[in-house]
């Protein structure tokens, strides 16, 4: 079975991802202006896409003996579309970071599909974090 590190590591993706799930749909609900409204249905996408990682990451914790975090992280929806989108590109930051972590430790652990499953979910984080870059270019 998984170590208890890696599945403190997993818990604390699914803290992240119950996070900006809630995050970007109130902001998704809240942004406003020309500029709100030419972003707000791609960011109610990705949380719907983050919502469907938690599910994945949950499942895999519980089968590997773990048992999932109901406890979002901190959630920071923001005063302005610039403010708002500064957040979500650090937060998807995190991500990158903490998913190459687990990734790592899956590997030495020769969990090899807790680690592919993580490599998925790492490239819509990058695909995540390089809209936010974009999306702060235009501000």
């Amino acid at each position: 079975m998984a170590s208890k590190e890696l599945l403190d590591l997993m818990n604390r993706g699914i803290a992240r991802e119950i996070q900006v799930s809630i995050q970007y749909m109130w902001q998704h609900v809240t942004w406003s202006g020309v500029k709100g409204f030419a972003v707000k249905d791609g960011l109610r996408g990705i949380a719907v896409e983050e919502m469907k990682h938690a599910e994945t990451i949950a499942e895999r914790l519980f089968y590997l003996g773990g048992r999932p975090t109901t406890k979002p992280d901190p959630i920071f929806v923001g005063e302005n579309l610039k403010e708002m989108l500064e957040q979500d590109k650090k937060d998807e930051e995190v991500a990158v970071k903490l998913y190459k972590q687990i990734i790592e430790l899956a590997e030495k652990e020769k969990d090899v599909t807790t680690a592919e499953m993580f490599r998925n979910i790492l490239a819509d984080e990058e695909d995540h974090h390089d809209t936010f870059t974009s999306l702060l270019e235009g501000i």
